[in-house]
């Protein structure tokens, strides 16, 4: 992992955590796709968390000087997507990450210890 992206995967783990994420998950999905380096995967329990931790993740990266690339899923805050590149976001309510189970889809993706 290179420092700028070990600082971004810091940086927006930091941010979810704060905001009381469960379940975080990093994923080294470089190794199995071209896709991204990683993906962060994180719950949280309702339409309101999902929004506050996306937008403390936001203000983090922008503080940080880290532009995000694209956004997806805001509105309905079922699926929020923060896209920075190498970094890609997946902050999900519980019934939509069980349905979509993202860590079974890329199960040959290592994952990443995040302590």
């Amino acid at each position: 992992m290179t420092e700028d992206v070990q600082r971004l995967v810091k940086v927006i783990k930091t941010a979810a955590e704060e905001k009381k994420a469960v379940d975080l998950v990093v994923l080294q999905i470089g190794a199995v796709s071209l896709i991204a380096d990683y993906f962060i995967i994180a719950t949280g329990s309702t339409k309101l968390q999902v929004h506050a931790i996306a937008d403390y993740i936001l203000e983090k990266t922008k503080e940080a000087g880290i532009p995000l690339l694209h956004q997806e899923g805001y509105e309905e805050g079922l699926w929020v997507l923060l896209d920075y590149g190498s970094v890609v976001v997946h902050l999900f309510q519980p019934e939509q990450r069980s349905f979509y189970n993202l860590e079974r889809l890329w199960a040959h993706a290592p994952k990443v210890d995040s302590h």
